[in-house]
Parts: structure tokens; sequence; C-alpha cells
């Protein structure tokens, strides 16, 4: 049963000439003034979740984004500071790219906002998809045994900052601490100060393959699903199950998961479609060469591989793949009806705020949905108070 509503913004600023035939992703470029506008529109988002009843508001961690896309380049600094201008709502990381850090920088980061913020951040880690990004840090992308290997490293530690009083950890890329002489003596452990205060840590991560899933559930991580088709989200919803199942961790069907969807409220279908389309478009237009369509055809085959469709998805896909709610609050309603009845411990749902939307209707959109939708799902509205 959904109780809580959540949002993501990936950090894009008011892009312009949006659309499938409007400026061509590589070719935007912006001034330094536009790309900071990222945080006074996080800001008043978040302001307005805040006044609602949302719970969360989830932002992305990306670098050198120069295209308006991802503009946000440190998570937990944003959500200290958003948590000063807000009462309640809660602030997710989604993600932190955990190659681009030394996981005990993040761990005592994340210690700290958790205990001046009393609980408002939410931990969430990924391994990356953006060579730009995770290659010039200096870790692992192109090769992708790597990547796996060098987070899963990282990943033990962070567990071990947030869960013992001390340790020490080496593996193949990191030994912490090093065996070094420190004030007469050789050291041998050490203790992350400050631990954060709500123990134990929630973590949250994106599912993007069948041994994510697995390396998930063998760490107690819960799950986050974007935009994804029916299809598609049914097997990942139960191959999450089986995982934690396998790995002694019993839950209920989509119990430990946000479901995400992208939306656009109004008086029909048809012209919700229309109004959405141009930035529905925009964001496949960046995301589409990184592999982010995740629909399934009529053969179940996923988008993308061999017989299966490869070109950009167009908003009428998406709705009838149900990872884009269109239409009046009924019909949003009966979407995420529809998929909350397959799930029983689904609480969460998540509306993806659509990166060539503006700013000002996006704010609209989450009024009328705060006003027309979630008042039908009672129990996230006890939540919420």
């Amino acid at each position: 049963m959904i109780k809580r509503f959540h949002v993501l913004y990936v950090g894009q600023i008011d892009l312009d000439n949006v659309g499938l035939h409007g400026t061509p992703a590589n070719d935007r470029r912006y001034a330094n003034h536009r790309l900071s506008e990222v945080f006074a529109t996080a800001r008043d988002i978040a302001r307005i979740m805040d006044d609602l009843g949302y719970h969360a508001l989830w932002t992305a961690e990306h670098h050198f984004q120069r295209e308006g896309y991802e503009c946000l380049p440190n998570l937990v600094q944003l959500g200290l500071w958003l948590a000063t201008q807000t009462k309640r709502l809660k602030f997710g990381c989604a993600f932190n790219i955990l190659p681009m850090w030394h996981p005990i920088r993040l761990a005592e980061d994340y210690a700290m906002a958790d205990i001046v913020t009393d609980g408002r951040l939410i931990m969430g880690v990924g391994r990356g998809y953006h060579s730009r990004e995770v290659e010039t840090f200096g870790a692992p992308l192109l090769d992708a045994e790597a990547n796996r290997e060098y987070f899963e490293e990282q990943l033990q530690i962070l567990l071990k900052c947030f869960n013992e009083e001390s340790f020490h950890f080496k593996g193949k890329y990191f030994e912490c601490p090093p065996p070094v002489d420190y004030r007469g003596y050789r050291l041998k452990e050490i203790t992350m100060v400050p631990r954060p205060k709500h123990l134990p840590v929630d973590i949250w991560m994106p599912i993007a393959s069948g041994r994510t899933i697995d390396m998930m559930a063998r760490y107690g991580l819960k799950a986050m699903v974007d935009l994804n088709g029916e299809k598609i989200l049914d097997d990942v919803v139960r191959a999450y199950h089986a995982a934690c199942a396998r790995h002694g961790r019993q839950k209920q069907l989509g119990e430990d998961m946000i479901w995400g969807a992208g939306l656009y409220l109004a008086d029909n279908q048809e012209e919700a479609i229309k109004r959405v389309e141009p930035a529905h478009d925009e964001r496949y237009k960046w995301f589409a060469p990184f592999g982010f369509v995740r629909y399934a055809d009529e053969q179940g085959r996923t988008w993308g591989t061999p017989g299966a469709p490869a070109t950009i998805p167009s908003i009428r896909d998406g709705v009838k793949q149900k990872a884009w709610l269109c239409g009046t609050p009924t019909d949003v309603i009966e979407g995420i009806r529809s998929i909350e009845a397959k799930y029983p411990g689904l609480e969460d749902f998540m509306i993806h705020w659509a990166e060539g939307l503006s700013a000002a209707e996006f704010k609209d959109q989450l009024r009328r949905f705060a006003q027309d939708v979630m008042p039908a799902f009672k129990e996230a509205k006890i939540a919420a108070e």
C-alpha cells in the first residue's frame, strides 16, 4: 500500500528549445550563472514539497555537466543546506557515486549530516555511468568488472564505518588504515568519528542488472526502480524479492523498494501527452545513449536487445508501458493503484521530474498531484501528518 510520495530531481536547469527536434544534447552549453540556478530551484521545490506533505526529495550526483541536464555535484552538502530551508522534508541521495569518493570521507559527511539534521538525509549509492565523470576522477568505469569490484570494496568500508566501533579493511584497492607508525605504536584499526546517530543506516541503490540485485540483497541495500516499463518493473521486483530471500532477508513483494514514474496531470490524457511530450523527448535525447530505455516489447525483450526496438521511445510508448502516468487525476490514481495492487509490500511512489519540463510547470504539477491524487491514498496522508 502506497504510504509515501517522493520526487526525483536530477539537477537540470530550465532548458531552452526542448524536444526531439530541439537543440542537440551535445550542443548545449550554458554559462556558470545558469548552471548555478539548480540550487535555488532545489530549494523552491523542497519548500513546496515540505508544505504539501511529500516525504522526500531525491537528487542526483553528477559532474562537468555544461549541457545543463545534471548539475548537482554534492548531494550530502545539498541536503544539509536544504534541511535548513525546510521543516520536515527528507532529502535522498540518488545517488552518491561511490567510485568518485573515498568511502570514509562520504561516511563522515553523511554521519555529520545525519546528526545535525536529526535524520533527514537518506543515503544512496551508485556505481556511475558517465565515463567523463568516473574515469576523470581516477576510478574505473569502462572496465565494468573493475568498477564492480572497486564499488563493492567501497561499500564494505562504508558499512564498517557505520556499523563497527573500530575496524581494519584490506582489499584489492583499499587498505584502511595502512600499517603505519602513529604516536609510538603500529596502526591496526581506526574509528570513524562521528558515526551516524540513526542506526542502522538505510542505504538505497538503483537496480541496474541481475548481478547488482544479488549484491544489493547480500548487503541489505534497498532498491529504487525508476521509469521502467511494466514488464521490466515486474521482473525487477520479483528478482529483488527472490534475491533477498536467498540471502535470508524475507520481505513482502515490493517491500523496501521505491517505484518511480513520469507524470503529467491535465484535463484529459491527450492534453497531458501533448504538454509533456517535448520534455519527455528531451530527457531521452540525453539519457537513451546511456541505455536508459527500460521497456519491453510484446515478446518480453528489453528495448535495445536483438530483435527489440532500439529507437528513442515516444511518450505514447511510455504511457503504454506505464512508465509515464499521464491524464486526469483519476487516470493517474488508477495507474498507481494498478501497480500497487501487484506488490503488497510497495509503500513508496516517486514522481520523476521530466528533464525538459520548466520549474514553473513542475511546481504546478506538484500542487495538482498533492491536491487531486495524494488524498486518494489515505495511508500516505497519515504518514505525512
